[in-house]
């Protein structure tokens, strides 16, 4: 009895000292153990927000597609080609001078007024490292947040949007040629300057300038260099005749521009959605389902809006004026698309679907061409939308926001008319007379884009 007693002490000495070690070890182990779940937390969000601006920035590149169909369908037959054309090569522009010197300008070491003057840009330090095997670099990988090129990507398919607007607008008389070299103008220099005074924390964002995705910064951006455009290229042949009339040059094929439409208010849930800038907690995933919703809410509102006046404005229930309503109600919208009450989306979209219809109407009074109605939609309603960006939000001045919208508008205005006026007296920005009336399809490419169908020319004897 006495060794069993001996041997049952034993055995619990032996259990005591070994749950004492097992404590002291997890005691020992738990700081790492918590840094491993740090860690591991931080690259999950990593994976989340790298994710998120790969995708948000794919489906944004997929408005290039909407603003071709819009502006293909939106000009005559004989112009279709043309207009598919310039619209990749301005996607293709834009890639390129945003990354030899568009995003340093923009974002790397920006002063007040400007970022760096150096050429190109690559992945940082450490994630060239991890890709070449350096697997002790994930953790300053990881630490930045996301990816450096994926930051990149999202941040560039915005100029490539900026540039597609002025397309539209000057479109069925620029030369191609011409046209690109603006491109490269606004994509490498006027954008990427204006997005240093905000987005990259220069002056305007000291002062306390606030455009969540780009009412001013994109939109405005793009209708107030169509702007310029329009006016140093003027009128397409016969539009305004001489008796004051306006001709009517209603859209070659409806359905395309319809499609257009949707294409682009797809894309927009990445533009405005994607401008969160992460999605690695349920504080960001909240916010961005927020965004969603209202950026839906504010379109929705804009195209009903747009019918509603567009008959005592423009004398029918007009088609045209409610597809652009739509995209008034996003532009309106992306300034400030985290309103946690809802209702201020629809009130938001509902006015920028009536102000681009009275905006439509006033560039007609004025003799100012605009095909796709790109200036109302963009510039007027990007206007209307940085002044809403105040609504319900204290911490949103008017004042800033209106002196932002004033230097904004100067700058890119006059950069852009100087530009526009350059081109047009070396180079030469239109068309021939010629090739006007042919189509600058035949006259320009060589080909037709709807080759079935036989061409009836206009006759222009009466409009001049």
């Amino acid at each position: 009895m006495d060794l069993i007693a001996q041997r049952g002490r034993s055995k619990s000495r032996t259990r005591i000292i070994a749950a004492g070690i097992l404590t002291l070890g997890l005691l020992l182990l738990r700081p790492t153990v918590a840094s491993a779940a740090e860690m591991a937390e931080g690259e999950v969000a990593f994976i989340l927000n790298t994710f998120s601006f790969l995708v948000w920035g794919a489906l944004v590149m997929w408005m290039c597609a909407g603003f071709t169909m819009l502006e293909s369908g939106a000009v005559r037959t004989k112009n279709s080609s043309m207009i598919c054309l310039k619209n990749i090569g301005i996607f293709s522009i834009a890639c390129l001078a945003y990354y030899v010197i568009g995003y340093n300008l923009m974002y790397v070491n920006v002063g007040d007024v400007i970022g760096s003057f150096q050429f190109f840009y690559s992945a940082s330090p450490a994630e060239i490292d991890l890709v070449g095997g350096q697997a002790g670099a994930v953790g300053d990988v990881v630490s930045n947040g996301y990816s450096v090129l994926s930051d990149w990507f999202f941040q560039m398919v915005f100029v490539a949007t900026t540039a597609s607007i002025v397309s539209g607008a000057i479109a069925e008389r620029a030369k191609m040629w011409p046209f690109f070299g603006f491109t490269l103008v606004l994509a490498a220099f006027i954008y990427p300057i204006v997005g240093a005074w905000t987005w990259g924390g220069g002056w305007l964002a000291e002062m306390g300038f606030s455009d969540f995705a780009g009412s001013t910064i994109v939109h405005s951006v793009g209708g107030w260099a169509a702007l310029a455009g329009v006016l140093v290229i003027g009128p397409r042949l016969g539009k305004f005749r001489k008796d004051g009339t306006v001709k009517p040059t209603p859209p070659s094929n409806v359905l395309v521009v319809t499609l257009g439409i949707f294409i682009l208010w797809l894309g927009w849930f990445g533009f405005n959605g994607g401008s969160q800038l992460a999605l690695g907690s349920a504080l960001d995933a909240v916010a961005m389902s927020t965004v969603l919703v209202n950026t839906n809410l504010a379109a929705c509102a804009g195209v009903l809006a747009a019918l509603a006046v567009s008959r005592p404005l423009l004398g029918r229930i007009d088609l045209f004026a409610g597809l652009n309503g739509a995209i008034a109600g996003l532009v309106s919208i992306t300034a400030a698309p985290t309103h946690s009450n809802l209702y201020w989306a629809v009130i938001i979209g509902a006015i920028g679907g009536i102000l681009c219809t009275l905006g439509i109407k006033t560039l007609e009074r004025l003799k100012v061409d605009d095909v796709v109605g790109a200036i109302p939609a963009h510039l007027v309603c990007g206007i209307w939308g940085t002044l809403a960006a105040t609504i319900d939000n204290p911490d949103v001045t008017f004042g800033v926001q209106l002196v932002g919208i004033i230097a904004v508008g100067a700058f890119v205005f006059a950069v852009a008319w100087l530009a526009w006026t350059l081109l047009d007296r070396t180079i030469g920005l239109r068309v021939s007379v010629q090739a006007e009336q042919m189509g600058q399809d035949v006259a320009e490419l060589g080909m037709e884009s709807y080759p079935e169908f036989v061409l009836m020319p206009e006759n222009f004897d009466d409009d001049e």
